[in-house]
């Protein structure tokens, strides 16, 4: 077997001491890292995320393979930057004003981070001041995270006040959202949940 398979399957399992180990022989052995991310890395994360959505793992064991991901990601990230890759695209994410859960927004900043963009997490509790702030640096998408339905219509604000912003793209989503709700407040796209975000992301700005 070799050692790109092995990472693979040490993510699927969330085996972060194994992903740093195979991670690091790997680099010093002077492996593509790009590759290594494309190859074996994002797979791994994606495999997660359609077990998530198929109901064969939940929230603790994707949590645990996302980590075990991020743990490779940081040993590759530096050397990527030195190198020069550029991002898939800037996100900027967080929870909505007086939103304070964060583990479904954890989720998706680790696997946006998997999957190539480069992620400014804001927090909970996010006014409207801080997605503007975020977009005033860089940011293209917006994510907005809401679990309550009482904290779900601070989305329609942010959305409402970026509508006119040209190349800036909201997506929304969380336990209180549904595809209905995104589509009635204006969302350009919907995640239903950490894996499809992913794809919601890629789909607004026209990524294959």
């Amino acid at each position: 077997m070799s050692a790109k398979v092995d990472l693979y399957e040490a993510i699927v399992a969330g085996d972060s001491d194994a992903v740093v180990e195979i991670v690091s022989e790997l680099r010093d052995a002077g492996t593509n890292l790009m590759e290594l991310l494309d190859e074996s890395m994002v797979p791994a994360l994606r495999e997660v995320g359609e077990q998530f959505s198929r109901g064969e793992v939940f929230v603790p064991e994707m949590l645990v393979s996302a980590r075990a991901m991020q743990a490779g990601v940081d040993l590759i990230e530096p050397l990527l930057a030195r190198s020069g890759r550029e991002p898939v695209a800037r996100v900027a994410i967080g929870s909505v004003k007086g939103d304070l859960h964060d583990i479904g927004k954890n989720l998706v900043v680790m696997m946006l981070k998997g999957s190539g963009f480069e992620v400014e997490d804001l927090g909970v509790d996010c006014r409207l001041e801080s997605f503007q702030n975020a977009v005033d640096r860089g940011a293209q998408v917006l994510c907005l995270s809401a679990l309550l339905s009482t904290t779900r219509e601070e989305m329609r604000p942010v959305i409402q006040h970026f509508r006119g912003y040209d190349g800036v793209r909201v997506v929304v989503g969380g336990a209180a959202v549904t595809r209905e709700y995104a589509q009635a407040i204006g969302a350009d796209e919907f995640g239903i949940d950490a894996s499809d975000a992913v794809r919601a992301v890629r789909s607004c700005l026209e990524l294959r």
